[in-house]
């Protein structure tokens, strides 16, 4: 069972929370979200500097969206105070990046150039040729910008050319050989 539901999410200064109607509206330093719930069995309220997620009942369907509300209220407050951000780091002879704009535009072996375009409240910066910054505040718009981006051109596992999150772990394989001197 998953006890993520029953943690209090913590308000840090500067940040307000509003329940309304099957909506919580975040408001921070760096903007405002809004978080939507199913109202007929979570019921959310603010109380002395925390947000407090309860269901119900203990039916099935009140059970699967306790701990996802709590986590997106989480999500939401973190995002407007700190905000999220995913790096990104090109490998490869020839591999390179370059702004136009807002959109990136990425040459990684293919024979045309790859224009992304960044979701609207998402920032796309190329810190030079070879590394990607994605920022935002909402956490699941800079993931999809992100993975949007490293499913271009994913590592492959024998040279380990391709678009990669920083600090993500590429398994290696060994190539082939040529026979030895074995007759």
């Amino acid at each position: 069972m998953s006890r993520i539901g029953f943690k209090p999410v913590v308000l840090p200064e500067g940040v307000t929370v509003t329940v309304n109607e099957g909506a919580v509206a975040v408001k921070g330093a760096k903007g405002e979200l809004s978080v939507s719930y199913p109202k007929d069995c979570i019921s959310v309220e603010v109380k002395d500097g925390h947000v407090i997620v309860s269901r119900k009942d203990e039916e099935a369907r009140s059970k699967e969206n306790h701990g996802t509300v709590r986590a997106n209220i989480q999500n939401a407050v973190t995002g407007v105070h700190d905000g999220f951000m995913k790096q990104l780091e090109i490998t490869g002879i020839g591999y390179r990046c370059a702004m136009r704009g807002d959109a990136i535009v990425l040459n990684v072996g293919f024979s045309h150039e790859v224009v992304i375009h960044p979701v609207p409240g998402v920032k796309i910066t190329a810190k030079d040729d070879t590394h990607i910054i994605v920022e935002g505040i909402d956490r699941q718009k800079v993931g999809q910008t992100a993975a949007l981006i490293h499913d271009t051109k994913r590592p492959e596992p024998y040279g380990g050319k391709g678009i990669k999150y920083k600090g993500e772990h590429i398994i290696r394989k060994e190539g082939k050989r040529a026979a030895g001197g074995k007759k």
